[in-house]
């Protein structure tokens, strides 16, 4: 049985080795380093002979280079490396910026084991991981399948509005950017929300991810 190899990237090390632990409890995982920063995960992977891991379970808040430019530059130079969020933080701008970094998936240190094993199984699997569990602690409720959602016809000022709202600006400022005013833009957002099925923001980005639109 081919395990799969995990590269664990996290700045307090007492979790680090328990983490480590708890994913080595699955014959089918096999934790090949833990790195401290996004730093040493560059230095890893520009290492001669480095076992390169099927995915990485990324901190967000660690010392020198975060997780969300370390995701960005595994993006880059390693796309066919998998990155799942691990983290406490559990603002909304940090969710969208580590999404659009490349993250999988974005899960709570808080989560139970078996929601751990499962989110690196179905992200080796299926390429990302998504759970209503998730969504509901971090979106209050706001329901995404965990399968890709059905691809929805839409029009441009609609898909235009998607875009930005991907990116770090405002409703207010993507009003700007649209040359309309912001009462139009939340007409376009509340029409996408019943389109898309999302009750966030975040619920806007996770289908574009998944539709390729970003």
């Amino acid at each position: 049985m081919k395990k799969i190899k995990i590269l664990i990237v996290d700045d307090h090390q007492l979790f680090s080795e328990a983490l480590k632990g708890l994913i080595e409890d699955k014959d089918n995982f096999e934790v090949v380093d833990q790195l401290v920063n996004g730093q040493e995960v560059q230095e890893f992977f520009n290492t001669e002979n480095a076992v390169i891991p099927d995915l990485v379970l990324m901190d967000v808040q660690m010392p020198i280079v975060n997780g969300i430019d370390a995701t960005a530059w595994l993006t880059e130079n390693h796309p066919e490396i998998k990155t799942l969020a691990l983290t406490m933080d559990n603002e909304e701008n940090t969710i969208l910026k580590m999404l659009r970094a490349g993250a999988k998936g974005y899960l709570l240190k808080d989560i139970h084991p078996t929601v751990l094993h499962q989110a690196i199984e179905e992200t080796i699997e299926k390429g990302f991981y998504y759970t209503e569990q998730i969504n509901d602690t971090l979106l209050h409720a706001n329901k995404i399948d965990r399968n890709p959602l059905n691809h929805v016809e839409l029009k441009p000022r609609e898909l235009e509005l998607l875009k930005y709202a991907c990116q770090e600006m405002t409703y207010k400022e993507i009003a700007e950017k649209m040359f309309l005013s912001p009462k139009t833009v939340d007409g376009y957002r509340e029409r996408l929300f019943v389109k898309l099925n999302v009750k966030s923001r975040i619920g806007l980005v996770l289908y574009a991810i998944k539709e390729n639109i970003i």
